[in-house]
């Protein structure tokens, strides 16, 4: 637990060097060295706090692009939990979790690293089996997709609507931003059709360099 919990701060020391404004310092001022041994809950809150800002200060403008960053936690987990439920599926504590989990990773997120997360925000040790099962409700439910080059999950900001996936990975900064273009893969159904070959679940990713990252790797 103090192993778990350590790791929690650290994410959050990292995350309030990246955006110092983006949290109420009565918030960070909730987690002594001690209170979080035992409730390691405010740690979790508080990435929370940062994503929701940080996604905030970036969405001005940008509403039509298909990054879970740009997306406020809150509003993600409520979206996922209107699909589930749509469908007959309940949004249980443990769901939720898992799914509180998984918004805070910047990058896609192996099944092993939620589960240390949802853990560490439980305070108690939860079944590596629990979570894989749950992570598959969320994708055959479009809630979360799999990013098969990096073995690894990332939440999707529109779970209501259903594409193909093309995600773009960036090889510096591992950022993943996922795109939709239906008439892109159309192309690619159509030449696998040609060579009789049936398509279960097209998975389109492209390997790169983001716009942040491509000044670095030009100049390098």
């Amino acid at each position: 637990m103090i192993y778990q919990n350590f790791l929690l701060k650290r994410r959050l020391k990292h995350a309030l060097t990246l955006h110092p404004s983006h949290i109420d310092r009565k918030c960070a001022g909730k987690f002594s060295p001690r209170s979080h041994r035992k409730d390691p809950q405010p740690l979790v809150t508080a990435l929370l706090a940062i994503n929701d800002a940080s996604a905030h200060s970036k969405c001005m403008g940008c509403e039509k692009e298909h990054h879970t960053t740009l997306f406020p936690a809150r509003r993600l987990a409520a979206s996922a939990q209107q699909v589930l439920e749509a469908v007959g599926e309940q949004w249980t504590p443990l769901r939720a979790a898992v799914f509180d989990a998984l918004v805070t990773f910047s990058a896609p997120a192996s099944a092993y690293n939620i589960t240390r997360a949802v853990c560490a925000a439980q305070g108690r040790r939860v079944l590596a089996n629990s979570i894989y099962r749950i992570l598959d409700l969320f994708i055959a439910h479009n809630v979360a997709m799999r990013v098969e080059s990096e073995n690894g999950y990332i939440v999707n900001a529109h779970p209501e609507h259903h594409h193909d996936c093309i995600f773009l990975v960036c090889n510096r900064c591992g950022k993943i931003q996922h795109v939709d273009d239906d008439e892109a893969v159309e192309h690619i159904r159509v030449a696998a059709q040609t060579a009789r070959f049936i398509v279960e679940r097209p998975m389109i990713e492209l390997r790169g360099y983001c716009e942040s990252c491509n000044e670095h790797h030009l100049s390098g």
